[in-house]
């Protein structure tokens, strides 16, 4: 049994007026969503990626779904989940390390956090072969994968609707209703059971993309 516990269009500045963005971005709002991009020149590598945080903090056992658009590659999209200090404590604690969007410090930095790529377009190896990757953290674990059916920027046709539900020791995402990957955590091969925390989105330059309807449900 699904309860909806918060809701946020994305549709304008004061809907993100409590996020917190670690690194430079340009984020807009034509036609009512959210359109993020980099502030800085993909040429300067990972310091012109970033991390855009939700104001809240999130219990265990929930279903994550938001609308996506890629709108120009190359480049990459993230959402964190899960994510706590590796003290325990919020991510955003005084005694939790900063973060400045590159991305060793998300994975080998002071949080522990599952995150899930959803739209691999960077490299050239992930623009010959689409996948989703499901990786835990502290580490760089990956510990799942399936095929991304999201299509390139140029072809795709509207929103996708993606959802990610994360319950206790299980893990599941999809896109429009089609299950990409599963995951049953162990808590012991790649590091103790992860629970509440944070929910982020992290844009590697110089990709643009929109997000919209993000709605987070408890899962009973």
């Amino acid at each position: 049994m699904e309860k909806l516990i918060y809701e946020n269009p994305l549709a304008c500045e004061a809907d993100i007026k409590d996020f917190r963005l670690e690194g430079s971005a340009k984020i807009t709002f034509p036609d009512g969503r959210m359109r993020m991009e980099n502030a800085i020149s993909a040429e300067a590598g990972q310091k012109a990626n970033y991390v855009l945080w939700c104001d809240q903090n999130f219990p265990d056992n929930i279903r994550i779904e938001w609308d996506f658009r890629p709108l120009k590659e190359p480049g990459l999209a993230i959402l964190f989940f899960a994510a706590k200090g590796i003290n325990g404590k919020d991510i955003f604690d005084p005694s939790v390390a900063p973060r400045t969007g590159e991305y060793p410090l998300y994975h080998h930095g002071d949080i522990n956090a599952f995150h899930v790529s959803y739209f691999r377009r960077k490299e050239p190896d992930e623009r010959a072969f689409h996948t989703c990757n499901l990786r835990k953290s502290y580490g760089f674990w990956l510990v799942s994968q399936g095929a991304d059916p999201i299509p390139d920027a140029d072809d795709c046709n509207g929103d996708y609707r993606l959802s990610l539900i994360k319950k206790k020791d299980f893990v599941s995402f999809s896109v429009n209703g089609l299950t990409v990957f599963t995951y049953e955590d162990d808590g012991k091969t790649y590091g103790d059971f992860l629970t509440d925390g944070r929910i982020g989105f992290r844009q590697l330059a110089p990709m643009i993309g929109e997000y919209a309807n993000l709605r987070v449900f408890s899962l009973e």
